[in-house]
């Protein structure tokens, strides 16, 4: 059975099944946590899994998924016992499974919250997918679990951890450069094919902003150290018969208090992938800026010589997962946290209602 299909037929009905709590008073006395990864599509197979042999404070102890052949392959190439594989059917029975410390929710996007929400119940540590949600109601339903079973969530914003971006975040708070007077960002990829779900309205939650523009909206916020307060977005639908319900490419601005505008297009029929941010006193540029098979390439124009950090690793999500383990083993504060992915939904709200409104909107943060 396509995993697909197996999440569509358990519905919502098993979200509100009440778990015990019990599973909290995990140990976690251990060299490594376990994770768990929920849903083997191309990014668990591709990117976190190998991600994962790499780490150095947690490991591929479970999965979950709705294809029987993906379990026995699996269970062959990673060496997961049978009482760590689990479908969408016996989900809620991982509350007793002390081997799994951590669920990294890897399903489409309106998947998001529920898994959430039920990992939570079964006492564990959650890592969430990019968007955190469908929408901010999502979010803060999501927050809300979080609170209530006393565990740690982590949004999978891989480039909060990469060298470089981090460099530029740094760059922009010490203003190297002068202040950040304009940011010019663009992300897209072609992904015009029947079918898939991020086409689909009610499954993806609205297009290239959901997926791609999220990281062009934290590159700009992360780098200039401040909220937009609006927003003025314009939404091109392209080829109707195959963009249903959704735009198939989005611009919008954001304006943030001290006065640095960004511009911004994200795109799921076109490839383009850059950031470029002009200051007072200089220029920086990486191209590419947000592919996770790539390293970012800087290009930075400065008198002052200034150097990033190299990454250590072959995959992003090494540094990202290793840092949500060590979060959770030292009960430290998350930085890629669930109010940092409740930000940015509510930022995306206020770009999809001034594409939809034709004006600019102020971003409500309440």
């Amino acid at each position: 059975m396509k995993r697909r299909t197996a999440l569509q037929l358990i519905g919502a009905s098993s979200l509100s099944a009440a778990l015990p709590l019990n599973a909290a008073c995990q140990s976690l006395d251990k060299e490594k946590l376990g994770i768990a990864l929920v849903g083997l599509g191309g990014y668990a197979t591709q990117q976190l899994a190998p991600a994962l042999e790499q780490a150095k404070h947690c490991y591929l102890a479970g999965i979950v998924t709705g294809t029987p052949q993906k379990a026995k392959e699996w269970k062959v190439k990673y060496n997961i016992p049978d009482e760590n594989i689990y479908n969408y059917d016996n989900f809620d029975t991982i509350a007793q499974n002390d081997a799994i410390d951590v669920i990294y929710v890897v399903l489409p996007n309106f998947m998001h919250a529920e898994y959430t929400i039920r990992a939570f119940k079964a006492g564990k540590h959650v890592i969430c997918e990019k968007p955190m949600g469908m929408n901010v109601e999502e979010c803060k339903a999501m927050l809300a679990a979080q609170k209530r079973s006393g565990k740690s969530l982590q949004i999978g914003y891989r480039l909060y951890y990469e060298p470089v971006h981090l460099g530029v975040k740094d760059l922009g708070a010490k203003q190297k450069l002068g202040k950040v007077k304009m940011i010019e960002s663009s992300l897209g990829f072609r992904m015009a094919r029947p079918g898939i779900w991020r086409m689909n309205l009610k499954e993806g939650g609205g297009g290239a902003i959901m997926d791609l523009g999220v990281y062009c909206i934290q590159a700009a916020r992360r780098m200039v150290g401040e909220l937009p307060k609006t927003v003025l977005a314009r939404g091109y639908e392209g080829d109707k018969k195959l963009f249903k319900d959704i735009y198939e490419s989005m611009y919008f601005q954001m304006e943030f208090p001290s006065g640095s505008i960004s511009n911004t297009s994200t795109s799921f029929n076109a490839y383009v992938d850059r950031f470029h941010a002009a200051c007072e006193q200089g220029w920086l540029e990486l191209e590419p800026a947000f592919n996770a098979r790539q390293k970012p390439n800087l290009n930075l124009n400065s008198e002052e010589k200034i150097t990033f950090p190299e990454q250590q690793y072959d995959f992003q999500q090494v540094a990202q997962m290793d840092a949500f383990a060590l979060n959770v083993k030292d009960n430290t504060e998350v930085v890629a946290s669930g109010e940092e992915g409740l930000i940015d939904l509510q930022i995306i709200e206020a770009i999809k209602a001034s594409a939809e409104r034709g004006k600019v909107l102020d971003v409500d943060y309440s």
